[in-house]
């Protein structure tokens, strides 16, 4: 099943970025950039994809997966300029692989996810090396929160894990009495250390509870701005010289009143 004008707008876009990648008369920004120059592009729009969708505002979500499939195309030019691969080969690559991971859908001799892994490592020349190796390959592009949810949820999977998540509570608690040690210290280095163990535990708390810790921290950055905004309103945008107990006071009178709306709202 094909989509005719799908095709033809992705065509038009491919012609788009090649005609900004002319040597001769393209865009002298686009001309200097390289995969690696591109990279802080392609998170920042990946991220804003992510907002999007969590906004639920699909104006904006079509715009930004836009922005991000300028990235792949753009990616897709770069490679094909030096004859490495294209645009036709990213999209034949991921609909191989979806194939090959669905056998249950598209027919084929029924596997385990860890024999369609093992075959795949192979196609790339990778060896089934030990999980740790394999892990390592696996987030070095995450960002370490969602790295940590991976190795955590791996390591689980292999046994290594708590009895119950009483164990893993304990593990907080101790992890939290060393930060603060490291912190009194002074030693910033090892301080630094302690708060990645704490963190590293509570992503296991989280996956324990079955909870996203990226997406409860995103809520808690996105309700604190807007608790912020009103308590900036309510001083003309001066918070200089403020009191804590003033500031207290409205930061808890945003929050009430912006629980008022959310209730007014449902």
């Amino acid at each position: 099943m094909s989509n005719p004008a799908a095709l033809k707008a992705l065509e038009e876009l491919m012609d788009v970025v090649a005609r900004l990648r002319d040597p001769d008369d393209g865009c002298p920004w686009d001309l200097q950039q390289t995969h690696q120059s591109l990279v802080p592009y392609v998170l920042e729009e990946a991220h804003e994809v992510a907002d999007a969708l969590r906004r639920g505002d699909e104006g904006d979500m079509a715009d930004e997966l836009g922005d991000l499939l300028l990235q792949v195309v753009l990616h897709a030019q770069l490679a094909a300029e030096r004859e490495s691969f294209d645009l036709a080969q990213i999209a034949r690559g991921i609909s191989s692989k979806l194939v090959r991971r669905h056998p249950h859908v598209f027919g084929g001799e029924p596997r385990s996810w860890e024999q369609i892994k093992s075959e795949e490592r192979a196609e790339r020349g990778e060896s089934d090396a030990s999980l740790s190796a394999r892990l390592q390959r696996k987030v070095r592009g995450l960002g370490a929160m969602e790295g940590a949810m991976t190795i955590s949820r791996k390591a689980a999977a292999a046994g290594f894990e708590w009895k119950t998540i009483d164990g893993v509570w304990e593990k907080v608690h101790e992890e939290l009495d060393e930060l603060k040690e490291a912190v009194a210290s002074g030693d910033r280095a090892h301080a630094e250390s302690e708060l990645g163990d704490l963190l590293f535990t509570l992503v296991n708390v989280a996956r324990w509870c079955e909870l996203s810790p990226e997406e409860g921290l995103a809520g808690t950055n996105g309700r604190f701005l807007q608790r912020f905004s009103k308590v900036e309103a309510a001083l003309g945008g001066d918070l200089e010289g403020r009191s804590i107990e003033e500031l207290e006071a409205l930061w808890q009178q945003a929050k009430a009143q912006l629980r008022a709306e959310a209730d007014g709202a449902n």
